[in-house]
Parts: structure tokens; C-alpha cells; sequence
């Protein structure tokens, strides 16, 4: 069953690779500057707001885009990233759960085994750990966010692995990685299904 990170532990592990916080207190990180990153987007349905040197980084996922994304990020963990992943909000719980997605946030988090009363009042952005025997909870998790994000962004990391991974509320996944072979994976798997 997925299960709460408290926010210093996660922070203390994404310093430890070297990832530098964007926002206090938020589950937004990026490589430090003098590391050399390659961005891989997976796409869902056209966005005109996506820039045209974004978009050349990009790899459009067809119909059903929110499941057919799930799907890909869990295999990408399950096949070349393998250990626990994280998922946290980019902003913080308290914002999410009071005003970002507390129409249906709550009962998202209870459908996979997390009380939403423990996440409500922190201002920052414990993760929810998942296994990796925990497959078609994340998957479902991945999924739903996709389906019902308005406005807030996801980050979704593999702690310590040299990647980060954003969920965008466009019906995107950007990845970010220091690792020429990952990146590499991560272009050819939309392509290999």
C-alpha cells in the first residue's frame, strides 16, 4: 500500500542527488545548473500553448492520452527504473486538498489507501511512496491526475535516479534526465508500443 514521505526526509534525499528545490516547501525540483539535461515530453492532446522548440522535445501519445500515459510511465519505472517512486504536488498538500482539487482530491487519495486527513493541513509537499509491487495503484493514481487536473502540476521522481518527471495539467509528462541511455528510453518507448 503507497504510503506518506514526510517532507524532510524527502527533501534531505533530493538535495543529497544534487537537485536543487524551485519553491520552498514544494515537490518542484530541477538538476543543478552545471549538469547537462535532456527533456523528453510525452503529449497528449494538441497544445497550442506548447513553444516551438518545446514541441520539437516532444512525443505526441494517442487516444486514450490519460491512460495510455499511466501505462507508459509505469512501464518506464518498472523496466528501467527500478526502486520506489515518489509522487508529490508540485505546489503543497494544503493547497491541493483546500482549494486546487479538493472537489475530487480526497477521494483519489483514499482509493489508494492514503487518508487525505493527513495530507490537509501540510503546507509542503510530502510524497506518496509507492513499491514497485504497487504498479496499478500508481498507474491509477497517474491516470485520474491526468484526468482531473485543472491548473496544479505533479512531480513524480525516482529517488536515486537521474530523473525527474513532471505532470502537467495539459495532459503531459516532461522528463528531465542527466542520462544520455535514459533519454534515449524515454524517446522510444511511446514509439514500441
Amino acid at each position: 500500500m503507497a504510503w506518506i514521505i514526510d517532507y524532510p526526509v524527502v527533501l534531505e534525499q533530493m538535495r543529497e542527488q544534487r537537485y536543487k528545490s524551485l519553491y520552498y516547501n514544494s515537490g518542484a525540483f530541477a538538476f543543478p545548473t552545471d549538469v547537462a539535461v535532456k527533456i523528453v515530453g510525452w503529449l497528449g492532446p494538441d497544445d497550442p500553448t506548447i513553444k516551438a522548440d518545446a514541441r520539437g522535445m516532444g512525443i505526441q501519445i494517442p487516444e486514450p492520452h490519460e491512460e495510455n500515459l499511466a501505462r507508459l510511465l509505469v512501464r518506464v519505472w518498472q523496466e528501467h527504473l527500478p526502486g520506489r517512486a515518489w509522487v508529490m504536488p508540485m505546489s503543497h498538500w494544503s493547497y491541493e486538498l483546500d482549494f486546487g482539487s479538493r472537489d475530487w482530491m480526497p477521494a483519489l487519495l483514499e482509493g489508494i489507501g492514503i487518508d487525505p486527513g493527513l495530507l490537509l493541513t501540510r503546507n509542503n509537499a510530502a510524497a506518496i511512496e509507492f513499491a514497485p509491487e504497487e504498479t496499478q495503484t500508481l498507474e491509477r493514481l497517474i491516470t485520474r491526475l491526468l484526468q482531473m487536473l485543472q491548473a496544479s502540476d505533479f512531480a513524480v521522481v525516482f529517488p536515486r535516479r537521474p530523473v525527474l518527471c513532471t505532470l502537467h495539467h495539459h495532459k503531459q509528462l516532461w522528463w528531465q534526465t542527466s542520462d544520455d541511455a535514459l533519454a534515449d528510453v524515454l524517446r522510444s518507448v511511446p514509439t514500441a508500443q
